[in-house]
């Protein structure tokens, strides 16, 4: 039922998503000499390294939901043996990498500001900053939800089907926001 609920919940965010992408379109569409200004700022590399960590954390995310349906919540090896990682390692550096990928997000906005790039300035800052922000906010959300499945992996006294259902259900979130953030990185830094 937990599962079915957030599916549906996932698909009112990814209406959430498909209104800030109709309103990026219109107002591009409007101001394309703005958006070839201030596109060219953008530091599409950076970018693209900050989406490959993203991604990457999606595979790994996954690694722990496996080792959930296996009932493995921690490493039956040593930290270097990876193939045997439990729910907890795999969840750790899939939060390590999500909390990167939110680094470098403000990292790239302390260089666009600097450049003058601001919400206030134009409809190009407005749109780009309102669609990653938003964005950034989910990547938040879901990296608070892996701490407090973490954290009830270490409270609980045995690993649980309802703890592996909510390991499940966190990835699912965690999917969602990559899947979004593919479709905003072409959107905004590949689509000239």
């Amino acid at each position: 039922m937990v599962a079915v609920g957030t599916i549906i919940w996932l698909s009112s965010e990814l209406m959430f998503f498909a209104a800030l992408f109709a309103s990026y379109f219109t107002i591009r569409s409007v101001s394309p000499d703005m958006w070839a200004d201030n596109t060219a700022l953008l530091n599409v590399p950076f970018a693209s390294i900050n989406t490959t960590i993203l991604v990457l954390s999606s595979f790994t995310c996954q690694f722990g939901v496996f080792a959930a349906e296996r009932g493995q919540v921690g490493r039956t090896g040593t930290l270097l043996q990876v193939n045997k990682w439990g729910l907890r390692e795999w969840f750790i550096l899939t939060y390590v990498m999500g909390a990167v990928f939110v680094g470098g997000q403000a990292l790239e906005y302390a260089e666009l500001i600097h450049h003058g790039v601001t919400i206030p300035h134009d409809g190009y800052g407005t749109m780009f900053y309102l669609t990653t922000g938003f964005h950034g906010i989910h990547v938040t959300g879901g990296l608070i939800a892996f701490l407090f499945v973490l954290g009830r992996t270490y409270v609980a006294k045995r690993f649980t089907h309802e703890q592996a259902v909510s390991a499940i259900v966190v990835s699912y979130y965690w999917h969602f926001v990559d899947v979004v953030w593919i479709g905003l990185f072409a959107t905004i830094y590949l689509i000239k």
